[in-house]
């Protein structure tokens, strides 16, 4: 009996046609899917972390512009005190430092107000004083403010 070998349908001709190096082009895609899902993940956390920043910047910033509004008023009103219980012919001049950000400074009868604009909007200070005091304003430029301070027989007088 004669086998007849068939020939098979596949030829070394057919094995060049198929990609050779087909799981390895599916394990460099997977890994640039995984690569940019970590560069994905990681921008989000940097521009979290960027955002949290400026925000408390910001909160730090208005802090500091606060105490230093503070601490203007409050050393305004102690001199104007200290003036007024001193007598009418005394005068002092001072020099305080206002910082950016104040808006308008009104001087009534028996406080300083103040409207300051911050990161979260324009807020209203008011200062009062145990002293009468002269109504009037001063201006709102950023700087050290020379202010003379003199006592009159009824209230205090505060001029720049």
């Amino acid at each position: 009996m004669k086998k007849i070998l068939k020939k098979s349908k596949r030829s070394t001709r057919d094995f060049a046609h198929q990609p050779l190096l087909a799981p390895l082009s599916q394990n460099r895609s997977q890994s640039g899917v995984e690569y940019m899902i970590v560069i994905g993940f990681v921008s989000f956390a940097v521009m979290v972390i960027l955002l949290m920043s400026g925000y408390y910047s910001n909160l730090t910033k208005d802090k500091i512009r606060m105490n230093q509004i503070e601490s203007f008023a409050e050393q305004l009103i102690n001199n104007a005190e200290t003036v007024f219980f001193a007598g009418e012919p005394s005068e002092k001049t001072v020099n305080l430092y206002l910082p950016s950000g104040v808006k308008e400074i009104i001087i009534t009868s028996n406080s300083i107000v103040m409207t300051i604009s911050s990161s979260s909007g324009d807020n209203l200070r008011s200062f009062g004083s145990n002293v009468p005091l002269q109504e009037g304003s001063i201006s709102n430029v950023e700087g050290v403010k020379v202010l003379s301070i003199k006592a009159r027989e009824n209230f205090v007088v505060i001029e720049e």
